[in-house]
C-alpha cells in the first residue's frame, strides 16, 4: 500500500519521501540576497522528501515584493550556495521556484522606478509588499505597461539563465517553474488578464505559448527530469480568471507532456483558501488523464489545504507527492508530526512577512 512516507522518484530526483514542502514568501532576503538564517531555515526544514524554496526573482524586473531572493546576481548565488550546502548536509533535497511576478509589482520595486510589466496594460487589483524601517506594509500594485513581443525572448532567456545559475552554480537539484497565482507566466494564460491580438494573445495556443517556450528553455538548460512546474487552473488569486480553464489547461499539460518533467504542481481550488470554488468548477482528474495520455511521466504533485488524513487519501488514489505550505512555517520536523500523529505548532501570523528569527527558526521541534 502507498504511503506519505515511501521513497519515490521524481523525474531525475530522488526522494526520501512523499511529503513536499510548498513556496512560502517570507520576505527575509534584504537586497535579494539570501542570509545565513535562511541557510537554517531550510536546514531545519530538509526531512520534507522536497524543498522547493520561497519564489525567487529571475531578474530585477521579475521582482515583486519587498525582501524577496533572486538568482540575477553574484551575491544571490554565493547566499543559495549556502542554504543548498545546508540542506545537503542534512540529507534533503531542494529545488528553487523560478518567478517573474509581472504586474504584481511597485515602482518602487522595479529597475529605475519604472511600471512593472504584463500581458496587457491592465492594473491587478491586489496588493504587494513594501518593507520600510524594517516594517512590511502592504500597498496597491502599480499601474502596468504591456510587453513588446520583441521583449519575449530576453524574458525566455532569464528563466533560461536563471535555472542554469541555480543548477550549476548555486547548487540546487533542480528547479520549478511558477506557472500559478496570477504572476507573468499565468497572467499570459489567463483570459482576464491577456487582452493581447498578437501571436501570445487570443487562442488558447497563442496565450499558452511564452509558459510553453519559457518551459521549454528552462528544460534544455538544466534537464526535464530536474525541472518542474507549478499550474493553478482555477486561483482567483492576484486578480485572474479565465473563460475556460479546462479546456486551456488540458492543452498546457499536453504540450508539456513530452518534456518528460519531473513533477507537475497542481493547486486545487483557490491558493490557501477553498479547495472547491462553486463557480469555478475544475476536474482535476481529467486533467492529470490527459497529461498521462499525452505521455507525461512527471510526478504528480498535489496542493491546497492539505491534512494528514486527506494526504493519506491522495496517495492510496494515485496522487505521488503532496505539498504542505503554512503548516511548515511552525513545523520545521512536519515529516515526523505527521508520521507520529503529532500536535501541530501553531503558525505566528505577525511574523510571516519580513522580521529575524522570530516565528522563522525558533519553532520548536519534537523532543
Amino acid at each position: 500500500m502507498r504511503t506519505l512516507f515511501d521513497p519515490v522518484q521524481a523525474g531525475s530526483l530522488q526522494l526520501a519521501n512523499r511529503v513536499v514542502m510548498a513556496p512560502l514568501t517570507r520576505n527575509r532576503a534584504p537586497s535579494a540576497v539570501p542570509t545565513p538564517l535562511m541557510a537554517q531555515y531550510y536546514a531545519q526544514r530538509a526531512g520534507a522528501g522536497l524543498l522547493i524554496t520561497e519564489a525567487t526573482a529571475i531578474s530585477h524586473q521579475g521582482q515583486g515584493y519587498a525582501d524577496v531572493p533572486g538568482l540575477y546576481g553574484s551575491d544571490q548565488l554565493d547566499g543559495w550556495k549556502n542554504v543548498t550546502r545546508a540542506v545537503h548536509g542534512k540529507g534533503g533535497r531542494i529545488v528553487v521556484q523560478l518567478w517573474h511576478v509581472g504586474r504584481v509589482s511597485h515602482t518602487e520595486l522595479q529597475p529605475g522606478g519604472g511600471q512593472p510589466v504584463a500581458p496587457s496594460a491592465i492594473t491587478a487589483r491586489t496588493k504587494t509588499v513594501l518593507i520600510k524601517d524594517g516594517v512590511p506594509a502592504f500597498v496597491e500594485t502599480s499601474e502596468p505597461r504591456a510587453l513588446r513581443a520583441d521583449e519575449l525572448p530576453g524574458i525566455v532567456h532569464a528563466y533560461a539563465a536563471a535555472a542554469r545559475n541555480a543548477v550549476e552554480t548555486a547548487g540546487f537539484d533542480g528547479v520549478e517553474m511558477h506557472g500559478a497565482n496570477g504572476y507573468l507566466l499565468d497572467q499570459f494564460l489567463k483570459t482576464s488578464s491577456n487582452r493581447r491580438e498578437d501571436d501570445y494573445g487570443g487562442s488558447i495556443e497563442n496565450r499558452a505559448r511564452l509558459l510553453l517556450e519559457a518551459t521549454r528553455a528552462v528544460a534544455d538548460a538544466v534537464g526535464g527530469g530536474r525541472t518542474g512546474i507549478r499550474l493553478s487552473p482555477v486561483t482567483p488569486a492576484n486578480d485572474v480568471n479565465d473563460d475556460n480553464p479546462q479546456a486551456l489547461f488540458e492543452y498546457v499539460v499536453r504540450q508539456l507532456a513530452p518534456l518528460q518533467l519531473a513533477y507537475l504542481h497542481i493547486i486545487e481550488g483557490s491558493t490557501g483558501g477553498p479547495r472547491e470554488i462553486a463557480d469555478r468548477p475544475f476536474d482535476y482528474e481529467a486533467l492529470k488523464r490527459a497529461y498521462r495520455e499525452a505521455g507525461g511521466k512527471g510526478a504528480w504533485m498535489v496542493n491546497n489545504g492539505y491534512d494528514k488524513a486527506l494526504a493519506e487519501q491522495a496517495v492510496a488514489q494515485g496522487a505521488d507527492l503532496v505539498a504542505f505550505g503554512k503548516p511548515y512555517i511552525a513545523n520545521p520536523d512536519l515529516v515526523e508530526r505527521l508520521r507520529q500523529g503529532a500536535a501541530l505548532n501553531a503558525p505566528d501570523k505577525a511574523t510571516f512577512y519580513g522580521g529575524g528569527a522570530r516565528g522563522y527558526t525558533d519553532y520548536p521541534a519534537l523532543a
